[in-house]
């Protein structure tokens, strides 16, 4: 019997197919189950396998292959994930994974992700849910950090990206609006100021707006790697008299090689006493606030003008997910708004909509990123997140004293949040400090832990950097004796 099914597939052999949709939807469906359960599967033995393993040169060769013309089967398309991409990932979901400052994910956000592929919606702007979505993560932040209602915010890449949107903002708002056409010869004459411990995306912010980072006064820190206050005043009153024009102070909720946090409210202080925005980076410790054990190392965060952090860090987002969150999103609107005919709006429609984010940020094209953080925040609730955040304080803490208990190691700084740096010094303390950049190299070919390298006053220092919800004690355990082990291998020392 000739059936409906029959009649449209001849059609579409009448004439030539154009979507890209499948033709077999529930071959399709089968396939899409099997890669999801491979993922459920990965994710659940993630402790078994090495946090990291240097792909084989079959797999990198298989990403020699010519542009593809022809169509291929998504099923064999789904093999070379599994075989040659999978395995080699870069370890941040990993128990183990403590180099850098990088979250670990959650299932929720995985299907969030893949919800939000599914529906592909643009959040440049017009009326549709997805920017209510995004909208009420705004409102959310704000009241995580304590910001008034007249406050606005917007997803970016990350916190490098959010910071020099910042910077942008706080340009425009000392300058005037007008300055986004004209350019200024103020440019020259603007100065700024962070701890010479700030993350090197904040002086490349002010490379790339055009100020330039010989712009950006790098003020020491004190013994607890905060910014000297008093220095920064001496800055600022030099400078003024030097004919420049400071607009702008940069504090550090978490610095990027210790944890640090500056002295906030202090900030807030020199900022009002002399007419600059305030900006805060807090890409690695913001979120704590989250904690209640954490939040009070944040003083001072709520009364900032603009917050750069990320949701794909402690927050656990799946990658990209940063945000900026700013006092007054006039500020945003007056330096981003522009008016083009093609974007011209509606009082009713799909153009309608009262707030399209095209006119707070710089991206038109702009992913769903609001839906996995919105999953995140509704599946754990804050307190779990911040319960996580807690957890991995204490592993740095009680890693800290271990450290301090070994005679063969040294540790190197002060531990305030998660970030832990430290060095093999042996038991004479005469080991050369280049055996530490060994040592993690080495750690990172064994697949069992993977801290990083960092520089602290001249000389390499291990850096234990504690983001994952899925690290646990047995992860400390392992460092500290894959360090000693390596430590005291003769072949490492007389390198």
């Amino acid at each position: 019997m000739f059936s409906l099914q029959d009649a449209g597939r001849a059609a579409v052999d009448r004439h030539q197919r154009t979507s890209l949709d499948p033709d077999d939807w529930q071959k399709m469906r089968e396939q899409g189950h099997q890669m999801l359960d491979d993922m459920f599967d990965h994710l659940q033995t993630l402790g078994t396998k090495p946090v990291w393993q240097q792909p084989p040169s079959s797999a990198r060769a298989s990403f020699d292959a010519p542009l593809p013309v022809e169509p291929s089967d998504l099923a064999n398309v789904h093999a070379i994930f599994r075989d040659d991409i999978l395995p080699y990932g870069s370890g941040n979901i990993h128990p183990g994974f403590m180099g850098w400052v990088q979250g670990g994910g959650t299932v929720a956000g995985m299907l969030a992700e893949m919800l939000a592929g599914g529906l592909n919606a643009n959040l440049g702007g017009r009326d549709h849910m997805p920017i209510e979505v995004e909208r009420q993560i705004i409102r959310w932040t704000r009241q995580i950090f304590s910001f008034p209602d007249t406050a606005g915010g917007i997803f970016l890449t990350g916190a490098s990206q959010a910071n020099f949107v910042a910077v942008q903002i706080a340009r425009c708002r000392k300058l005037g609006v007008g300055v986004r056409e004209t350019g200024s010869r103020e440019d020259t004459r603007l100065v700024a100021y962070a701890s010479s411990e700030v993350h090197g995306c904040v002086p490349r912010a002010f490379e790339m707006s055009g100020i330039g980072s010989n712009q950006l006064r790098r003020i020491p820190v004190d013994s607890a790697g905060q910014i000297d206050v008093e220095a920064l005043e001496q800055a600022i009153l030099h400078d003024r008299q030097e004919g420049h024009t400071p607009f702008l102070i940069v504090g550090s909720a978490g610095t990027v090689n210790t944890g640090a946090v500056d002295d906030l409210l202090a900030l807030r202080r020199v900022a009002d006493t002399y007419d600059l925005h305030f900006h805060v980076d807090g890409a690695l410790g913001a979120l704590g606030v989250l904690s209640q054990d954490l939040a009070p190392l944040f003083a001072g965060i709520e009364t900032c003008d603009s917050l750069a952090f990320d949701f794909h860090k402690w927050g656990q987002v799946p990658y990209d997910a940063g945000f900026l969150l700013v006092r007054d999103s006039a500020w945003q609107r007056q330096t981003f708004a522009s008016d083009a005919a093609y974007l011209s709006r509606a009082s009713t429609g799909l153009a309608g909509g009262d707030w399209w984010p095209c006119d707070y940020g710089p991206d038109l094209s702009r992913g769903f990123r609001a839906l996995k953080t919105w999953f995140t925040l509704k599946t754990y609730g804050i307190k779990a997140l911040g319960d996580a955040m807690s957890a991995n304080c204490r592993l740095a803490r009680g890693l800290a004293q271990r450290i301090e208990r070994e005679p063969a190691l040294r540790l190197l700084a002060p531990v305030k949040l998660n970030i832990v740096c430290f060095a093999y010094a042996g038991i004479d303390g005469k080991a050369a400090p280049a055996i530490n950049s060994r040592i993690v190299e080495h750690l990172h070919a064994e697949g069992r832990v993977a801290p990083s390298v960092t520089i602290l006053n001249g000389q390499p220092a291990i850096r234990a950097a504690i983001v994952n919800h899925r690290t646990q004690q047995a992860d400390m355990d392992a460092l500290v004796h894959g360090v000693l082990t390596l430590g005291s291998r003769q072949e490492l020392t007389q390198c």
